[in-house]
């Protein structure tokens, strides 16, 4: 049996990841230091956390449920006790982009994100349509990267992936550098950022005197025509009205130079700060 170390076990991640581990192939270790994410860890599954040590001894793969601040430290203490061969996931591309993981030419390194449940889905089910980060009971894609390590672990890496961010539609294999264009460039830097503008928008609009409710309708209700329109999921044309208002919009909201944020440095340096 193909055994899994989890680290980080008792936190939200790794009890999100740990859940789906429960229900795969895999024989999971849990590695956990707060008292109280160990006591969860035995409520959920009956069983008890381990030391490092102990997880590492044997083990197949390696995944660190643990915040990106903390990756390079953990990795650096960890890596050199474990057996050459080992696979060593990390659910982020921040902190293998921004050089943290200590150099070992005889380990692999799997790098692996959710894209999270798409906004145009098929699921009926409640409990698969209130899943919105995904990993329990709605169906999302995923991106992966071998950084380092023998093609031939690409298969392993995979598969872990896809049982930990279960249920699983499209797999993605990119490289570390194209993850952290997704993340934190896309994602993040782009998406979150016009999306609190967006919220802030609204919040303005109520503050003129629309209703709350009224306003919060309008805005979510035309997010998802626009956004179907926008990226093909629907056949459609915006009005002349509304592309006017789109080149105005743009003008008056955006910066000439906004796409340098994809730039290799600009890219390198979003990272930086959240590591």
């Amino acid at each position: 049996m193909t055994v899994v170390a989890l680290f980080g076990a008792g936190g939200k991640m790794g009890m999100r990841l740990g859940r789906n581990l429960a229900r795969s192939r895999f024989q999971t270790r849990h590695v956990e230091v707060s008292p109280a994410g160990r006591e969860r860890v035995k409520q959920a599954y009956g069983v008890d956390c381990v030391d490092a040590a102990a997880a590492i001894q044997g083990a197949d793969v390696v995944v660190l449920a643990v915040p990106d601040t903390a990756v390079g430290a953990v990795a650096h203490d960890l890596v050199p006790k474990l057996t050459p061969g080992t696979m060593v996931v990390i659910l982020d591309a921040a902190a293998p982009h921004a050089g943290h993981l200590p150099e070992r030419a005889d380990i692999t390194y799997f790098v692996t994100h959710p894209c999270h449940p798409p906004i145009f889905n098929d699921e009926t089910d409640p409990a698969a349509k209130a899943d919105h980060f995904g990993g329990i009971a709605a169906k999302q894609h995923i991106v992966n990267a071998l950084m380092q390590g023998p093609d031939a672990h690409y298969a392993l890496g995979e598969e872990v992936a896809r049982a930990i961010w279960a249920p699983v539609m499209r797999s993605h294999r990119v490289t570390v550098e194209q993850m952290a264009i997704l993340e934190p460039g896309l994602s993040e830097t782009v998406c979150a950022t016009l999306l609190d503008a967006m919220r802030e928008a609204m919040e303005e609009a109520i503050a003129r005197g629309v209703p709350r409710e009224a306003a919060r309708d309008f805005l979510l209700g035309h997010m998802n025509i626009l956004a179907a329109v926008t990226f093909e999921q629907v056949q459609g044309v915006f009005s002349d009205a509304c592309n006017k208002a789109i080149v105005f919009g743009k003008d008056t909201i955006l910066k000439p130079d906004w796409k340098r944020l994809f730039e290799p440095e600009e890219i390198a340096e979003s990272v930086r700060r959240i590591t």
